[in-house]
């Protein structure tokens, strides 16, 4: 797939700008987009200053009022328009999602449809109910209600651009806010432009959605600005807290999606087959780079040696390449500065004792599944998190030992449970801290239905999907109303 634009093919509307309701230069000059598959340039786009910030956050606020005062089926008709028009033609996203961020063609298409059910959720949305008839001691009525928070400023990150984006920005929307992104500058196209692009011929008014491509400068700007009252951020923990610390002062409603290092647990009666494959996928789909991946391959010692031997087979027969070619299943790393991080977090652990089983090796962001066995337990690739494709396989002799390990680590994002005994680990999900728990299949999984978010250093704040995006994406306001001004002594 060759997607970089010829003298045939017209240059997309968003080339060398940002948006802020048009598209126009930004102030703070221009950015190649690469390939990290190929190095090759794929498009141009604009960067955003400080003072574009400030500019797009004044004309948020103004066009916010109106789409506020809109009936909700004028909301729910721009995000179900969305949808229609992406179901129609994937390929809008997928043939910039596929080389800009290294993503195999059959993640992308994932992605895409992903993207197509969180547009449809987020119309629903509009119809919820708009709150609560209260009791009250008083006779009068006296209702619970939600209300937009205003302007919503969301920063998202490079792994999974498209939707990590448009999860918290259509929920924002669909309750009546404006929405300014900043997305990765190395997935700014199908992390930001193209949804801009989808939405604005979708029919969003002018004004509610800002993509602003930049870097620190930009969402400095945007966690400081005193007219953006709350903050959606997913990417790294230590970011997070950064950003937690900026925003603390200014009293802002901040909801952090954070890493995780999420483990995988084997229980003795399961079969090992099936586990292998479901924790290959968990540990090496796009190349382990995401927050859900899992981290951590707690197998019983009875078990753990045969377990780690059909993992290698299946991270042996995976191909790595080129993402643009459909045969190979994995792309690259997204950068040097990744690889070289999830190489050393590799290296050290089989300084420490670690047995390398597959893997360990790379040619250019190309890195090979791999596979580590009898790793110590302060060993890197088992403490940190690695976002890379990384699968450390630990033995446990007894299911409290299993249990500890599980939350001996300082995320809670994703763990799954493997067993002939669903009964059985459902009730061992009581013991385990972890914003979601699958049984019987791997970590990596989101619905936009259903609601997502870590514990501990992997997030806080509200939810993602279904419902949950409205309590995140609005206040709530308590209104009452009497018929006659009351009297009081004074």
């Amino acid at each position: 797939m060759h997607t970089q634009h010829t003298a045939t093919q017209p240059s997309p509307a968003w080339e060398g700008k940002v948006f802020d309701g048009s598209w126009r230069a930004g102030r703070g000059g221009v950015l190649d987009v690469t390939a990290p598959a190929t190095g090759e340039v794929l498009a141009t786009v604009g960067v955003a200053g400080a003072q574009d910030v400030a500019d797009c956050v004044a004309t948020a606020v103004g066009a916010q009022r109106d789409w506020a005062r809109l009936t909700y089926e004028g909301r729910a008709g721009v995000l179900t328009r969305a949808a229609e028009l992406l179901a129609a033609d994937p390929d809008r996203v997928v043939r910039w999602l596929v080389p800009e961020s290294g993503s195999g063609q059959g993640k992308a298409r994932f992605e895409v449809g992903l993207l197509i059910s969180e547009l449809r959720e987020a119309a629903a949305l509009t119809s919820q109910p708009w709150g609560e008839l209260l009791r009250s001691t008083k006779q009068r009525l006296s209702v619970s209600r939600r209300v937009p928070l205003g302007v919503v400023g969301v920063i998202s990150p490079f792994n999974f651009p498209a939707i990590l984006a448009l999860r918290s920005l259509a929920p924002a929307l669909a309750a009546g806010n404006a929405v300014v992104l900043k997305p990765d500058p190395r997935t700014s196209i199908s992390g930001g432009l193209v949804l801009a692009e989808l939405l604005a011929e979708a029919g969003l008014p002018a004004g509610l959605l800002h993509v602003l491509p930049g870097g620190a400068e930009v969402g400095e700007a945007l966690v400081a600005h005193p007219q953006v009252p709350c903050l959606s951020f997913t990417g790294s923990t230590p970011a997070g807290r950064a950003i937690a610390a900026a925003a603390a002062p200014l009293l802002k409603k901040v909801h952090l999606e954070l890493g995780g290092n999420n483990a995988l647990l084997v229980l003795p009666d399961a079969d090992l087959e099936a586990a292998a494959s479901a924790g290959a996928w968990g540990s090496f789909l796009h190349q382990g780079q995401i927050c859900m991946t899992t981290g951590r391959h707690l197998v019983h010692r009875s078990q753990a040696a045969r377990y780690a031997a059909l993992l290698a087979e299946k991270a042996d027969a995976i191909a790595v390449g080129d993402p643009t070619d459909p045969s190979h299943q994995l792309g690259p790393l997204i950068d040097e500065r990744q690889r070289d991080r999830v190489h050393s977090l590799v290296t050290r652990s089989l300084e420490q004792g670690a047995t390398l089983a597959a893997g360990g090796t790379y040619q250019g962001l190309f890195y090979r599944p791999t596979v580590l066995t009898d790793v110590p337990l302060d060993a890197p690739a088992f403490a940190e998190e690695v976002f890379g494709p990384v699968a450390p396989v630990v033995a446990y002799d007894t299911l409290d030992e299993a249990i500890d390990l599980v939350n001996a680590c300082e995320y809670g994002l994703s763990v799954s449970i493997l067993t002939a005994d669903a009964f059985a680990a459902w009730e061992l999900a009581d013991r385990i801290d972890s914003g979601a728990v699958h049984i019987n299949d791997q970590t990596v999984d989101d619905e936009a239905v259903a609601p997502f978010g870590g514990s501990k250093a992997s997030g806080v704040g509200g939810r993602f999907g279904g419902r949950a995006g409205l309590d995140t994406f609005s206040e709530v306001q308590w209104v009452t109303a009497q018929s006659a001004i009351a009297r009081y002594p004074f």
